[in-house]
């Protein structure tokens, strides 16, 4: 378990061995968040916040979660009306599964299947996109500042178009950038790498986090 950087709101960072997780612990920390990257279930459930994030396969990556014994502790966090939120392939297992994995059961935290991206497409899309708000994304805290901003991915699949989707990229037609679902936030891109852009959204998470604390 990390020390903590700050004296801003408890996050918990989900360390569940793979990925793109000390990235985003110490961008966490930049922006001012008392943020761990920890397996602890205590500090977890004491967490002002959570943050799934991910990069790799669907299937590997839900397989460490399920191992690390954090799968069940993701979606505790995600029910309690606490701020949660998932980055890159961390959105992606929010989902009930992925055309990439067939078979592999994902949280189920957010309805649908993740698919992918279009064929006419160069998948995987690695390349700064700029962000289109959704009606619902123009009140969304953690969009505060950043329609039309521009922001780092790297992924081959997306999830669904549905009512949660508060922000939208264009790449081979509009493609889900972002959703909320009541206290569950989510994000395709990499807002840990992406310059001034990101880490404004992670000061938004960091601020909606000490709100609720």
């Amino acid at each position: 378990m990390s020390e903590p950087a700050a004296d801003g709101p408890l996050i918990a960072v989900l360390d569940y061995g793979i990925g793109n997780l000390h990235s985003a612990h110490q961008s966490f920390c930049h922006v001012g968040a008392n943020a761990h990257l920890t397996a602890d279930r205590g500090l977890i459930a004491d967490a002002a916040a959570v943050v799934l994030p991910g990069v790799g396969a669907f299937g590997a990556c839900m397989r460490a979660l399920h191992d690390s014994g954090l799968a069940t502790v993701a979606i505790d966090a995600a029910a309690d009306d606490r701020p949660f939120i998932g980055i890159c392939v961390g959105m992606q297992l929010l989902y009930e599964g992925s055309e990439e994995s067939p078979g592999v059961e994902g949280l189920g935290i957010l309805p649908g299947q993740v698919g992918w991206l279009p064929k006419t497409e160069i998948r995987p899309q690695m390349q700064w996109n700029q962000l289109d708000l959704t009606d619902a994304g123009t009140t969304d805290p953690l969009l505060d500042g950043l329609d039309r901003s521009w922001m780092y991915f790297v992924h081959s699949l997306v999830g669904p178009g549905a009512p949660e989707v508060t922000a939208t990229c264009q790449y081979g037609g509009a493609q889900t950038a972002a959703v909320r679902r009541g206290s569950v936030w989510a994000t395709q891109f990499h807002p840990e790498k992406s310059a001034r852009a990101g880490l404004q959204l992670l000061t938004n998470f960091t601020r909606i986090a000490g709100a609720d604390a």
